[in-house]
């Protein structure tokens, strides 16, 4: 197969206003990458050389990963993680899995442990604190699996404590408005991979529809294109109640590849308020 195609690599800038952000976080930059989908053929070396440069100059204080490095075989993590070695920020990279990154134990395992090899810190169910103790940055396990149990780790926290949120699917917001969320990472959606002007994504109006003509494409046949409940949150900065979820478009791509939704970078960057 060649590579698919996927359009120019763009960098989304975003300023999030967070209640109680410590002083020193003031201006702190973030970027998140996601779904990278890495085989060489959904997502090119060239390509992600191109998001390595990028991101390194960019000179970020945190970098983000919210899952889907492989999409089915594991075993592309060994040259992933290559590249992700690569990246430099002021607090490392931190990092959670997807519903790709799960197919099997012993895949996600593989996963977790080639991340964790590079230097990355790599969270399933578990809170880390490169920012600081108070900034936690909480990962959650993928939300399709068994083991999606956010009580556990949100209700460990001081209500009144501001935390970050990494969570693959960003469905996962709906659920986590019972608890205080100051801004969830997410991607899993491709941005929708096929955007249409004023139609918007594709995937969504067949979900909606379900025109079944257009259900036979390759990315969208029935057992694929129900991707999310919530396409009103397939990319962009969202207010999901009280809380924050940006959605990171991806990196990587399905057949028959991406038009009017280029992969995406994302910096954010953090301010007090609120």
């Amino acid at each position: 197969m060649r590579p698919l195609l996927t359009g120019p690599l763009t960098v989304e800038t975003v300023t999030v206003s967070i209640h109680d952000l410590p002083q020193r976080l003031e201006g702190c930059r973030i970027v998140q990458l996601s779904d990278f989908h890495y085989d060489g053929q959904r997502l090119s070396p060239r390509l992600l050389q191109q998001v390595v440069d990028r991101v390194n100059e960019l000179a970020p204080d945190l970098i983000a990963l919210t899952g889907d490095y492989v999409t089915r075989d594991p075993t592309p993590i060994f040259e992933l993680v290559t590249y992700l070695s690569q990246m430099k920020s002021r607090f490392g990279t931190v990092a959670v899995l997807g519903n790709h990154d799960n197919v099997t134990l012993e895949g996600r395992k593989t996963i977790l442990r080639s991340l964790q090899q590079a230097g990355i810190c790599a969270l399933w169910n578990d809170i880390a604190y490169p920012l600081g103790d108070d900034l936690p940055v909480v990962g959650l396990a993928d939300f399709w699996s068994r083991e999606f149990h956010p009580a556990l780790l949100l209700n460990s926290l001081p209500p009144a404590q501001p935390r970050l949120v990494l969570s693959h699917n960003p469905d996962t917001a709906e659920r986590l408005a019972a608890w205080r969320v100051d801004l969830q990472l997410s991607g899993h959606t491709h941005g929708g991979q096929i955007v249409l002007p004023i139609i918007g994504p594709v995937a969504a109006l067949i979900q909606s529809s379900r025109l079944s003509v257009l259900a036979k494409l390759p990315y969208l046949k029935r057992n694929r294109f129900k991707v999310v409940r919530h396409w009103e949150w397939v990319s962009g900065l969202h207010r999901v109640g009280q809380n924050q979820l940006y959605v990171n478009r991806g990196l990587g791509s399905y057949a028959p590849g991406r038009w009017g939704c280029p992969p995406e970078v994302t910096v954010v960057e953090l301010v007090g308020g609120g």
